[in-house]
């Protein structure tokens, strides 16, 4: 899909702000809403909007530990991968699951959990049970400096 600078405002905006009215939405690009509407239906049905959620606050839920866990498997063939991609996304602590590269290991997970404890539950009788697991290193977050969500439309 070819994109104009009406279409990325609208991307920018929605970013921002996912529950924008139509109507402001097409007052703040310029466009009347009709148009508007169009155009957003289209990115949808172009994949380039995926969907809509909401963003929660994850100390307000007794979430206040965040980790990255770096996995290393013993063997890199596609069953082995698809195991631990199944197993990983059964475990709703994890937000995030990416295979890498340039790593020893071989997968990074970002998770969230209540306190220590927790994590320990979460790591001994969660990840270090997925068949093909050899290692496991652990780096906790103090703070986030930076936490966009918005990818860059230009």
């Amino acid at each position: 899909m070819q994109m104009d600078r009406y279409d990325k405002e609208i991307l920018a905006v929605l970013q921002r702000d996912g529950r924008i009215s139509n109507q402001d939405l097409a007052d703040r690009i310029g466009l009347s809403p009709s148009p508007c509407l169009r155009r957003v239906r289209a990115l949808e049905e172009a994949g380039i909007i995926a969907g809509y959620r909401a963003q929660l606050d994850a100390k307000k839920l007794g979430l206040s530990l965040m980790a990255l866990i770096g996995i290393s498997m013993d063997q890199h063939t596609p069953e082995r991968f698809a195991n631990l991609d199944a197993a990983i996304g059964g475990i709703p602590e994890v937000l995030e699951c990416l295979l890498i590269t340039g790593q020893q290991s071989d997968y990074q997970l970002k998770v969230v959990v209540r306190d220590m404890d927790a994590y320990q539950d979460l790591l001994l009788n969660k990840i270090t049970r997925i068949p093909g697991v050899t290692g496991v290193h652990t780096s906790f977050v103090l703070r986030k400096v930076v936490d966009r969500g918005a990818l860059p439309v230009d």
